[in-house]
């Protein structure tokens, strides 16, 4: 089936006494058995029943379920949100004295928990430039425990060669990681580009215009135990999982993604052309536009998309300011590809907590502003920015 197909209509684990047409929600801690095996077989994971809702649930199974057929995955495990997918997965192949590879270009809370959070646990971040594929295999020794990278950086906007990355990722028998967020698994495949590891913000796309809070690890199978001690050992002690409740929210936004993320990539496109010559804005950095450092690549990565997420310079950081205050229909908020327009000026927000040397080498400009585009009229998208720059 395609993927459209099988995100509505993937086979429920077991079938619903009732014939409910949509997967039930089961607000349920703990699950009777018929015998003692019955219940060791479950806890020691040789059979598919649920043994606890802190590391399984019948509705939160089905999401994975059906996030692990759209992305031809081995396996997939949903958490409470996006950090909790990256922390989990960075324990899972990190320990004392070992280094993840990465860049300065990542998402404000990644890059501290990468250089601070786990730095505490005797894990070291090494930092290079992943567009630079000599540097990256320079970069990595004995210690190097795997890549980290962003598939389109936020809000650098940079793209590098993820085929690339994985050939010398795997010469050196270690796993690319990649966060897919920016551009949904419906529209690509990062199996076929070599990522081993996938992990992503749910509460973007897949949530369905910010319902709930969420993340996805979605593991190809191609690095030895992950799945297993992501299963056996992350979840059971660091209690991170995701919730009934939001796993059958997100079910619900999965049957709707391709749609969604189809008009939102097309006007974000006709956004990023309309106003890329408009007096007051210096720059606009999209991947879809023809004269973008990175289209050549975001098209063969990603095909005719290349996301809803694009920025916009203008003259300092006070015109920021003023022109998010001046906005009237694009929502003054944090968050990504909700149904609703957002912009938010990061070097204040997301980046607000590291200093001005930091952010300097980070590439975090004060005239940058962040916009996601939405569901919105692309034409009253692109009046509300022109209105933004009158001040």
């Amino acid at each position: 089936m395609k993927k459209q197909t099988l995100a509505i209509d993937t086979p429920y684990q077991h079938p619903d006494a009732y014939g409910a047409l949509s997967m039930p929600v089961y607000h349920c801690a703990a699950y009777e058995f018929d015998n003692a095996e019955e219940m060791a077989d479950a806890f020691c994971g040789r059979s598919d029943m649920p043994d606890y809702s802190r590391v399984t649930n019948p509705t939160v199974t089905y999401f994975e379920r059906k996030v692990a057929a759209l992305a031809e995955a081995a396996e997939a495990v949903a958490f409470s949100s996006g950090m909790a997918a990256i922390s989990n997965t960075l324990f899972c192949l990190a320990s004392q004295g070992r280094t993840i590879l990465t860049s300065r270009h990542l998402f404000g809370n990644t890059f501290a928990l990468i250089g601070g959070t786990m730095l505490r646990f005797g894990v070291r971040p090494k930092l290079c430039d992943l567009t630079d594929i000599e540097a990256v295999e320079n970069a990595i020794d004995d210690t190097t425990c795997c890549i980290f990278m962003e598939i389109i950086t936020n809000p650098q906007m940079e793209i590098a060669d993820i085929r690339a990355l994985a050939d010398v990722a795997h010469r050196h028998n270690i796993p690319l990681v990649a966060d897919t967020t920016t551009i949904p698994f419906t529209q690509f495949s990062a199996k076929a580009l070599g990522v081993d590891i996938e992990v992503v913000s749910s509460t973007k796309y897949i949530s369905g215009g910010a319902t709930s809070i969420g993340g996805v690890v979605i593991d190809y199978g191609t690095h030895p135990n992950f799945g297993k001690r992501m299963r056996q050992e992350m979840l059971m002690n660091l209690g991170a999982y995701m919730s009934p409740h939001v796993a059958y929210m997100q079910t619900v936004g999965l049957e709707t993604l391709d749609a969604r993320y189809r008009v939102q990539a097309d006007n974000a496109l006709t956004v990023a052309k309309a106003i890329k010559d408009i007096p007051g804005i210096q720059r606009v950095r999209y991947p879809g536009l023809a004269d973008d450092p990175y289209h050549d690549i975001a098209r063969r990565q990603f095909g005719e998309t290349s996301g809803a997420m694009l920025t916009i310079d203008i003259a300092s950081k006070e015109a920021c300011y003023k022109f998010i205050d001046n906005l009237r229909l694009i929502r003054r908020a944090t968050n990504l590809f909700d149904n609703r327009s957002l912009a938010i000026h990061p070097a204040s927000t997301i980046f607000g907590n590291f200093n001005e040397r930091q952010r300097e080498k980070m590439d975090i400009l004060d005239t940058t502003i962040r916009l996601s585009i939405g569901l919105e009229a692309a034409e009253d998208i692109i009046e509300d920015i022109k209105g933004g720059l009158k001040y």
